[in-house]
């Protein structure tokens, strides 16, 4: 009986013993975390290391941002129960910090709490002047909108600086916008990118010069106390800040690492000084490869080994680059601040600070900022970090981390690149649709000319502030003796002259079986006055209501219009959006490819924009919609260019009498991807490519086989359908001896 006893109690702990080791260990309670007004994400499904955050409408926020499943399987801080009529969580309505510690004056209304839209009006005592803000608006962010009302006699040595709210800017719920950010940081940052600074609102962008000497360092806090969306979102951040940069002249050099317990480079400084640098194409691909859960149990916070490793490599340049002394240096961090281990980083950064002024005793070219990611934000100790500069923030708390892709494009400056021939915005977000899409060819220009009653209507592209390029088939004459210019703006612009290629002879071929021929279909129209080039920020598209032109517009009424005016053409365009596309064998065009130096020829330019038997390109259509087609070169021209002889009319044999060498063949069936085909209307656009988001122009439409578009036509290539382009490379003389405004150097 004894012995039954025994074994049935040791069978009873080994059986005990098996259910819990088979167990979830850790997982952590989905009981009392729900809040009231709100809702909440957890990511790891509630497994250790899970972090549960809470999200509240706007005006409101949550007592408690989020909780961390514990090993244990308890949530820290642990959720209160709830009771009837007493819920354990619930939105709260943000408050901004007391205004009624003004001094010298009095705060109207009064009031114990100021909630979100709150008003508040300041007025000073007699002899007293009122400076800052007279009313103010409390914010979603908890923040009073404006600047600090101050109530000054101005009877000190020195300016009162007044008392902020609250005795403090910023409450335990506050944070920045995504537009308050852009607006500090590219006002800030815009010292070390700019050779040359004015006064004029300067506050707001990030200005672009050319032969500067930047180096960037940027550290990616990937610990377990940064969840996964928030280092994804952070990610994602410095690639868009990576590539807005990249499409201009200026080449910085880039440090990037990724820390947690320890540091991985990403992109190392020191192959900059090799030759072996990554391109940054590449640098995004890595970026992207790096595993979050593959650091495992190496998941601590050293922010010490970040900055050292800074330090070493800022070290390594300093010994190896003659120039340091003159090199702005940038470090942008995206971190929470919780160091776990690596030592306290600040003596990190005093060696870093130490070793940009050993040479000149100035930290003016050295900018540190912080910005705080994640739900438990240390703000003193990246307060630390950050450099300090008057009338700067280098310490960022980023809530809204997706709205801050879109504001990081807005914050380039391209008023400071006018000359930079085919930049363009590339929006990839769910509201760019509408106006944005007409900043992505801001060079695409609608003609329609009017010969008696008929109208025959084309493209063309902006090249040059003065100058459009187009087809010469677009016009029965190039007598443009009275030509008028009108654009949205009302204002007059007279175009000077249209000039056909010599070359061109749309019979010359009659009597060879060819009713019609393209060669030399290209065209030049001078606008007497130089359009201007500006851009646009998204501030000043709202202002501008749904209505805007969708392209530049070109009108030439020749003789026997409506008018008895001999010719008149008229320009309607949208001049917010204008901004010549590049186009080959020019200076401008070497620059936008990365090609430096003096022996640049125009035949490099040919091996890279046309470098394969198939290359990608794309054409618009006068609604904009974005068309692609591949040119067929090398083995593949000869097939697509046989193909001429199938037009309708043509009775000659030989497809050399049709196409000659000055031109592009796009479409057909014999690649992977079915070209869009050129429709009527598309004639005189820019065949282009995209480097960069740079647009550069590699042919003018001419012509094309068969119409696939009329109808119940499809708009797509067909077996027996190709697409003819003039070639701008074979063109070059034309162009360069009629592009005589100076904007563009060409090259042999």
């Amino acid at each position: 009986m004894a012995n039954t006893f025994v074994w049935t109690y040791l069978f009873s702990l080994i059986t005990a013993s098996s259910f819990v080791a088979g167990a979830p260990s850790g997982h952590c309670s989905g009981d009392h975390l729900s809040i009231e007004g709100g809702n909440y994400t957890v990511d790891k499904d509630f497994g250790p290391g899970s972090v549960l955050v809470y999200h509240c409408p706007p005006g409101y926020y949550p007592s408690v941002r989020s909780r961390r499943c514990l090993d244990t399987g308890n949530w820290d801080p642990a959720p209160k129960r709830s009771r009837p009529g007493r819920p354990g969580l619930i939105c709260k309505l943000v408050r901004c910090p007391d205004p009624l510690v003004f001094e010298h004056g009095s705060v109207l209304p009064a009031q114990d709490r100021y909630y979100v839209n709150d008003t508040t009006t300041y007025e000073c005592s007699s002899a007293y002047k009122l400076y800052g803000s007279a009313t103010r608006v409390c914010k979603a962010n908890g923040k009073w909108s404006g600047s600090t009302p101050i109530c000054s006699s101005n009877s000190d040595h020195c300016p009162d600086p007044g008392v902020p709210a609250g005795m403090r800017r910023t409450d335990d719920y506050t944070y920045d916008t995504a537009d308050e950010i852009a607006e500090a940081f590219s006002s800030s940052l815009k010292t070390s990118l700019t050779v040359e600074m004015t006064n004029e609102q300067q506050g707001k962008k990030i200005r672009m010069e050319k032969g500067g000497n930047l180096h960037i360092y940027i550290a990616i806090d990937a610990s377990d106390s940064i969840d996964l969306t928030s280092f994804n979102h952070a990610k994602e951040i410095v690639k868009k800040l990576i590539d807005e940069i990249s499409y201009y002249e200026m080449t910085p050099k880039y440090d990037i690492v990724i820390f947690a317990t320890e540091v991985t480079p990403i992109v190392d400084i020191k192959k900059y000084y090799g030759g072996t640098q990554r391109e940054l194409d590449q640098v995004i691909v890595d970026l992207d490869s790096f595993d979050y859960e593959g650091k495992g149990d190496n998941a601590g916070s050293d922010i010490a080994g970040a900055f050292n490793h800074i330090y070493e490599q800022m070290s390594w340049v300093r010994e190896n680059e003659a120039r340091f002394v003159n090199t702005s240096h940038i470090i942008i961090m995206f971190t929470d601040g919780e160091a776990n281990m690596g030592g306290n980083p600040e003596p990190k950064v005093g060696l870093i600070k130490d070793l940009v002024q050993r040479d000149n005793g100035k930290l003016e070219n050295l900018d540190i900022y912080m910005f705080g990611v994640g739900e438990h934000v240390q703000r003193e100790d990246l307060n630390i970090y950050a450099t300090k500069r008057d009338n700067e923030k280098h310490v960022f708390i980023v809530t809204d981390m997706e709205k801050l892709h879109t504001i990081f494009a807005d914050m380039i400056d391209e008023k400071s690149s006018d000359g930079l021939c085919g930049l363009h915005r590339d929006y990839q977000f769910k509201d760019d649709q509408g106006e944005n899409l007409k900043r992505r060819q801001p060079w695409l220009v609608e003609i329609s000319v009017q010969h008696k009653e008929l109208f025959s209507k084309c493209l063309g592209s902006l090249i040059t502030p003065r100058f459009v390029l187009t087809s010469a088939h677009c016009f029965k004459s190039a007598d443009t003796d009275r030509t008028t210019v009108t654009p949205a703006s009302k204002e007059i612009t007279v175009v000077e002259k249209v000039t056909i290629h010599s070359g061109y002879n749309v019979s010359a071929k009659t009597n060879k079986g060819i009713p019609e021929f393209y060669d030399y279909d290209v065209a030049l129209i001078k606008l007497k006055e130089a359009v201007k080039v500006s851009a646009m920020t998204r501030a000043s598209e709202k202002d501008l209501g749904s209505h805007t032109p969708p392209a530049t517009t070109i009108w030439s009424v020749s003789r026997g219009g409506l008018s008895d005016l001999k010719d008149i053409c008229r320009l309607i365009s949208n001049s917010m959006h204008l901004r010549p596309i590049c186009i080959p064998c020019t200076k401008e065009t070497s620059a936008a490819l990365k090609l430096h130096g003096k022996g640049v020829t125009c035949k490099q330019h040919e091996d890279i924009l046309l470098d394969k038997e198939h290359v990608e390109a794309l054409f618009m259509s006068p609604q904009r919609k974005m068309k692609k087609a591949f040119i067929h070169l090398k083995d593949k021209e000869k097939p697509c260019l046989e193909k001429s002889i199938k037009a309708p009319q043509i009775t000659t044999k030989r497809y050399e009498d049709v196409v000659t060498e000055r031109f592009l063949c796009t479409g057909g069936l014999d690649h992977d991807h079915i070209d869009d085909a050129a429709c009527k209307g598309d004639s005189g656009g820019a065949l282009f490519r995209e480097r960069r988001k740079r647009s550069i122009q590699v042919g003018v439409i001419s012509w094309g086989v068969v119409d696939v578009c009329s109808g119940e036509g499809s708009g797509k290539s067909s077996d027996d359908n190709r697409d003819f382009h003039i070639n701008l490379f074979k063109v070059q003389q034309f162009l360069k001896d009629n592009l005589v405004d100076g904007t563009l150097t060409f090259i042999d």
